[in-house]
Parts: structure tokens; C-alpha cells; sequence
């Protein structure tokens, strides 16, 4: 079975965020690709199984399985235009958990059609406000049960240093800290989901369909670029359409071979 790790959200190797990727000959066991996943060590494992009209695509942590994963659904896309198992025109569908998502190629940019994942305020819990030592103007939580929390400027989200000990006690499944950009993106944000295995993610495509309903509104723009500042770093261009979130990001691959058992 083929294999690729490919760096997501990226146009440079060694940055954005790495996903494996498993082309798969046959169905597999929940399990096994759970072990794979926990093998590969990265923050996902995506795993294609073709079907009559796309692939099946589930995305594995290295401890859980999740509902959705943007970054890890741009690196199958990438993979699959890459090993010519689709044309450069083809929509490319994907059945998954969080329903049928599809990508589509816009030169070197890949866009996927997401569904949109907005937040509603919630009130300060003072232990999470505590684990991260921020500041926030704002608390909301999403349906994907992510809180987004709102700091004043970007120097304060670069700098954070949360109590990834503490922060894994939330019954949450990750945390995102953001705020408007001094630079040339719209806005700036990291992702924290000690609870799921990863205590930073380095480019989360499925925050940002939390971050492009949230920064759309305030700052009313339908297309935004965001920035996520991590360690590797990485960008996402968001597009509000209606109910949906179109993601665009790069990738390179990095690593090609063969899983063999």
C-alpha cells in the first residue's frame, strides 16, 4: 500500500503540517489503522479507500480518530493528483464522518469545501483562561467542541505558553487562540488539543472553519488569509459560502514508500 507524508498549508518542505497519507488496497480494521497511525507519530494519518464515486477518507491522532481534519484531507487530495489517481480537473470527493468534502485544484492551491463550524459565546471559565495565561476579549465554543478565544494583539498569541498538563483535563477537543494580524494576513491564530493526543498543531484546517465565520463577521470580509504561528507555521485562505468554509492551502511532499504490512 502506498504511503506519502506530505507537509500541509505549505509551499516549503519541513514546514506547514505533516500527515501521512495511506492509499489502501483493501478495507481495513479500525485497529490496524489506528497502530498505523500511532506508528506514523504525527498529529494525523489519513487513510483512502477508493469507491465507486470517490474514496472513503478517515483521519487517526496517535491515540483517537477524528470527525474532521483539514490538513490531512488537503494532503489525500495532493496525494491522489500526485500519484495520478485522478486528473488535474477532477473534483475529488471524500465520504467521511463529517459527510461528503469535496477539493478541487486552483493552480498550486487546493481548495476544500468544508462545512462551516461557527461559535457561540460562552462564558470565561477561569481554570482553561488560567492553563493558557491569556487575556481573552472573547470565549465561544463550536459544534466540533473547540473553544476560540480571542486575545488583543497578535504578539500575545505568539508568545503563549499554555500548561499542557492542566489543559488536557478539559472536556474538550482543542482550543483556539487568536487575534486580528499586524502583517499582511487578516488574522493569526494557534491551535492547542493536549486532550487529543497534540499539544500544538501546527496548521489546523478545521479551526479555520470555526476562524473564518468568526473573523468574517468582525471584520466583514467573505475572503480572508489566515495565518496559524506555530513552530512550522502555515496558511490558509478562507472563503465563506453560506453554511459551507472553502480552505485553501499548498503542500509538498516529503516522504514517498510503501507500507508493507
Amino acid at each position: 500500500m502506498q504511503l506519502l507524508q506530505i507537509d500541509a498549508f505549505t509551499d516549503r518542505p519541513y514546514s506547514g503540517n505533516p500527515a501521512a497519507v495511506c492509499v489502501l488496497d483493501r478495507p481495513a480494521e479500525t485497529d490496524w489503522m489506528q497502530q498505523v497511525a500511532a506508528e506514523m507519530n504525527l498529529s494525523e494519518t489519513a487513510f483512502l479507500l477508493p469507491e465507486s464515486d470517490g474514496f472513503r477518507l478517515r483521519w487517526f491522532t496517535p491515540t483517537v480518530e477524528v470527525d474532521l481534519c483539514g490538513h490531512a484531507t488537503l494532503a489525500s487530495a495532493h496525494a491522489l493528483w500526485e500519484l495520478d489517481r485522478a486528473k488535474p480537473t477532477d473534483t475529488l470527493r471524500f465520504h467521511t464522518r463529517s459527510g461528503v468534502l469535496t477539493a478541487t485544484r486552483d493552480g498550486d492551491w487546493i481548495e476544500l469545501d468544508f462545512p462551516a463550524s461557527p461559535v457561540v459565546q460562552v462564558p470565561k471559565s477561569i481554570e482553561l483562561i488560567e492553563a493558557l495565561g491569556v487575556s481573552p476579549v472573547f470565549v465561544g465554543e463550536s459544534v466540533l467542541k473547540y473553544v476560540l478565544i480571542e486575545v488583543e494583539t497578535e504578539a500575545e498569541v505568539r508568545q503563549l505558553q499554555p500548561d499542557f498538563v492542566k489543559l488536557k483535563l478539559f472536556p474538550i477537543h482543542g482550543v483556539i487562540v487568536t487575534s486580528a494580524s499586524d502583517s499582511e494576513y487578516d488574522f493569526i491564530s494557534r491551535f492547542f488539543a493536549p486532550m487529543m493526543g497534540i499539544d500544538e498543531d501546527p496548521v489546523t484546517g478545521s479551526a479555520h472553519c470555526c476562524l473564518a465565520p468568526y473573523w468574517g463577521r468582525k471584520l466583514k470580509k467573505m475572503q480572508l488569509v489566515g495565518y496559524q504561528a506555530s513552530s512550522r507555521g502555515g496558511v490558509v485562505r478562507v472563503r465563506r459560502d453560506g453554511e459551507r468554509v472553502v480552505l485553501g492551502g499548498r503542500a509538498v511532499t516529503v516522504l514517498r514508500g510503501e507500507l508493507v504490512v
